[in-house]
């Protein structure tokens, strides 16, 4: 990233960050927050945006595929990318990820300088990627991203150990050779080690500085 992108003058700055499952996108995000200010940034996590099922039993709802671009509801998260920049709030949905459904609540999400948007799809569907100024691929090797997955899936989100190894050989690596490795040729920048490679994360909080308004 050696040139500063042109763009119009106070217009938000949507910076994308997409990579494999447990790849360290979370690290990258968390990264920017601290070094550019949370007061400065809009978060918007794709995995907000997973469809609600409702008519399913939840034995069924664990048998769906989360990791195909159709599992999201990414139309609303255009939708209401395009309202921050028009300089309105949004109410982002909020999903358990232990009950596979999207609850009752939201969060609201202010308009800010910067709209963070990271997920592992997002580059995979024109009209989200058309509206991202800067785009990340944190790029981790898939034994550690495995490894990271196992740990929290089975902390975090209650899963057994055969049911996260059963996810991940049936929809998760596959989708991941179909979809997301492939999306890595829209990124602007590839991060090796997501954010412990100091030096490329340096470079991307640079250019965030330099493009937020005086």
């Amino acid at each position: 990233m050696t040139e500063i992108i042109q763009r119009e003058p106070n217009k938000p700055i949507v910076f994308g960050v997409a990579g494999g499952t447990a790849s360290g996108k979370t690290t990258v995000a968390r990264a920017i927050l601290e070094a550019v200010g949370a007061s400065q940034i809009a978060y918007m996590p794709h995995d907000a945006y997973y469809r609600d099922q409702p008519q399913l039993s939840f034995e069924e709802r664990t048998q769906l595929n989360y990791d195909h671009p159709n599992s999201l509801e990414t139309k609303l998260m255009v939708k209401q990318i395009k309202q921050l920049l028009a300089g309105k709030a949004v109410n982002v949905p909020v999903y358990d990820f232990t009950a596979h459904r999207r609850t009752e609540e939201t969060v609201l999400v202010e308009p800010a300088p910067i709209i963070l948007v990271d997920g592992i799809l997002i580059f995979t569907k024109r009209r989200l990627r058309e509206l991202m100024d800067i785009k990340v691929y944190v790029d981790t090797d898939p034994d550690v991203r495995f490894i990271r997955r196992l740990q929290r899936d089975m902390e975090e989100r209650g899963r057994s150990l055969q049911s996260v190894v059963t996810q991940y050989l049936e929809t998760v690596r596959p989708m991941h050779l179909k979809f997301v490795e492939p999306s890595k040729r829209f990124a602007d920048v590839i991060i090796p080690n997501g954010g412990l490679n100091r030096v490329a994360m340096e470079m991307v909080v640079s250019q965030l500085r330099a493009l937020l308004p005086e």
